[in-house]
């Protein structure tokens, strides 16, 4: 895996609603943005990111950070600072980290400030079932 490093330098996070109100629908988007890409050395890169999520008239809450990539660094660095571009591959997997990490962030943070959950959360429920009582008729061979 390419992506060695994860960092959370800030997090804002507003309520524009009050508390109690409920609208009928929220959409919530998420967006990803880099901000600057750094060389580290030969084979690693600096990502700086921004990863907002937007509630509309509801909040919004924006985490800042950066990550550290293994790869071409010479190419990716050059790439971005000439042309704000990364190859499709790098662009998908720090995207898709940025997304992973920031969510789960997110999610603690709506909670504090009392926003809907930015993701789907299924929580695994038990159902305790009674057992059936066995008639005399069901009987089988009794295997070991």
């Amino acid at each position: 895996m390419p992506v060695k490093g994860f960092d959370i330098s800030s997090i804002e996070a507003k309520r524009f609603a009050k508390r109690n109100e409920k609208p009928q629908t929220v959409r919530i988007d998420h967006n990803t943005t880099i901000t600057q890409i750094t060389e580290i050395n030969n084979r690693e890169v600096n990502i700086e990111f921004r990863y907002t999520v937007s509630y509309g008239h509801l909040g919004i809450i924006k985490i800042e950070g950066s990550l550290v990539y293994e790869g071409d660094a010479p190419t990716i660095a050059k790439t971005w600072s000439t042309e704000q571009k990364m190859a499709k591959e790098v662009a998908e997997e720090i995207h898709n980290t940025i997304l992973g990490n920031g969510s789960f962030e997110a999610l603690i943070t709506a909670n504090k400030i009392h926003l809907p959950p930015p993701i789907k959360v299924e929580i695994p429920h038990i159902k305790i079932q009674e057992e059936e009582k066995k008639s005399a008729q069901a009987f089988g061979p009794e295997v070991a």
